[in-house]
């Protein structure tokens, strides 16, 4: 069987997993067998474009989040090359994210996101995850419940489970390294 197969199943695995959905669940909404299912996240068996955008909109990912580029031989599950980072996140919101992670077979990912100039998210969001980010470049304003905070270059912030929402209001884009747990994307 191809890595890549076992790789896209193991994410697959993750994402129904950390969105609390079991395989029943899953199979159910997508019309499939448990079976099937249970097959492509083992990689036993490869899901059809079509099947990769149903398991995309029921997972809540973009389809391209699924593929990734090839890994040198003997990198695959260990290094990322800058060249080779999947996409993920939707980009509507002036959000540029990259997984930084080999997959999402870890209790955590990590991302790689550019927030464009005079963007914002449209509103705040909850997600029952626990997540930790640095600032690289650029500045950030960050809402995390009621406070309001002005990220610069070397600061970092940490969200627990907590009501947020984030802006740049600069002329620059904001650079930042989230790791997040549970994965998310």
């Amino acid at each position: 069987m191809p890595s890549n197969a076992r790789t896209l199943g193991a994410d697959l695995r993750a994402l129904r997993k950390a969105r609390g959905l079991t395989l029943s669940d899953l199979a159910a909404v997508l019309g499939r067998s448990v079976g099937w299912l249970s097959q492509v996240e083992r990689g036993l068996s490869d899901p059809s474009v079509n099947d990769l955008r149903d398991l995309a909109g029921q997972l809540d990912v973009s389809v391209s989040s699924l593929f990734r580029a090839q890994a040198a031989p003997g990198e695959e599950g260990f290094v990322v090359r800058r060249d080779a980072r999947r996409p993920i996140g939707s980009r509507s919101d002036g959000l540029v994210e990259e997984l930084l992670s080999p997959d999402l077979t870890d209790d955590f990912e990590m991302v790689h996101s550019t927030f464009e100039p005079h963007s914002k998210m449209p509103a705040p969001i909850r997600r029952p995850t626990q997540e930790v980010g640095y600032i690289v470049s650029g500045q950030l304003d960050l809402r995390i419940g009621e406070r309001l905070f002005h990220l610069k270059p070397g600061d970092s912030f940490r969200i627990r489970g907590d009501l947020y929402h984030w802006a740049n209001p600069h002329d620059a884009p904001c650079i930042a390294i989230w790791v997040i747990a549970p994965p998310v994307y």
